[in-house]
């Protein structure tokens, strides 16, 4: 940063301004993915000759602790952006909507479209996510399924092979 300012890499300023297309960016730890993704953001709700609704963006990241962050510091940099411009409509309708954006997380993104489709997915409505204890029985269950298969059957001719790394 420069006097306050922020100095973008290329890739990252590619990032940022490029419209029209689904984008993914996917860097490093720390080497700036949500200041970029916020910069895009705000420019995309505060462009002048086609704004777009905070809420009409779908933001997904893989932790919850990032879904929090990105959804903190873009209302951050609304209310920044607020204090420039105090009398955009825009701007506030934005900070108003801010609490409907899709700021989440891809498995919580995942769940809500099954969630929402579970009759074209032939699941039952109240379906949920095992925990890791419960995927872990559920694994050992069906390994052991499929091997009691196996090896009850033994004109099947199946060869078993391990690989250990």
């Amino acid at each position: 940063m420069a006097d306050g300012v922020r100095i973008w890499t290329e890739p990252q300023r590619a990032a940022i301004d490029s419209r029209e297309k689904t984008i993914l960016v996917s860097a490093a730890a720390g080497s700036g993915k949500t200041a970029v993704l916020v910069e895009r953001i705000i420019q995309m709700i505060s462009d002048e000759t086609n704004p777009v609704n905070i809420d009409s963006l779908l933001i997904v990241t893989f932790t919850n602790a990032a879904a929090a962050e990105m959804k903190e510091r873009i209302g951050a940099a609304i209310q920044k952006q607020l204090l420039v411009n105090p009398m955009s409509a825009h701007l506030y309708q934005q900070s108003l909507l801010l609490q409907r954006a899709q700021i989440t997380t891809l498995h919580s993104f995942c769940l809500d479209l099954v969630r929402q489709n579970f009759f074209r997915l032939g699941i039952e409505p109240g379906m949920k996510i095992a925990d890791e204890t419960e995927n872990q029985l559920l694994l050992a269950e069906t390994l052991d399924e499929v091997l009691e298969s196996h090896y009850s059957n033994p004109e099947k001719n199946v060869k078993f092979y391990c690989h250990y790394p």
